[in-house]
């Protein structure tokens, strides 16, 4: 039978609206679409690359939880409100996956609330790792 683990941030979105930040099946990682809220302090900043920063830091949090890393990233869904909000973002999707190079598609969508800027979805695929049993 397949492993399936779900996965929450503890954000109160996940308990509203019924999801989970991310879904282990299997050896695939399936990580919600994942805004630049900070979940410590409930803000989220006016900038769109501090927010695609943050975005990643959460997603990060996310995979680590899975037993993931961001080397692990196969696919990854970038959503924008505005299109113009994307070069920006550009410096720091390379920072986080420039050495991964993952299959990616950038959708331009309106997001749950104004102030969100960028959405990023992700999925990976889990790797035996050296001195894995």
């Amino acid at each position: 039978m397949t492993r399936r683990t779900l996965i929450s941030s503890g954000s109160p979105f996940e308990d509203e609206i019924g999801y989970s930040r991310a879904v282990v099946d299997g050896d695939l990682v399936f990580v919600s679409g994942t805004t630049g809220y900070d979940y410590a302090t409930m803000t989220i900043a006016p900038d769109v690359a501090a927010q695609c920063e943050q975005a990643f830091r959460n997603v990060a949090w996310a995979l680590d939880k899975a037993e993931a890393r961001m080397e692990d990233i196969v696919r990854v869904t970038f959503i924008l409100p505005d299109r113009a909000d994307w070069p920006p973002c550009w410096p720091v999707v390379r920072r986080w996956l420039g050495a991964v190079r993952p299959a990616s598609t950038m959708l331009v969508a309106g997001l749950q609330t104004d102030e969100m800027r960028i959405e990023i979805e992700v999925t990976a695929r889990l790797r035996r790792r050296m001195g894995d049993k």
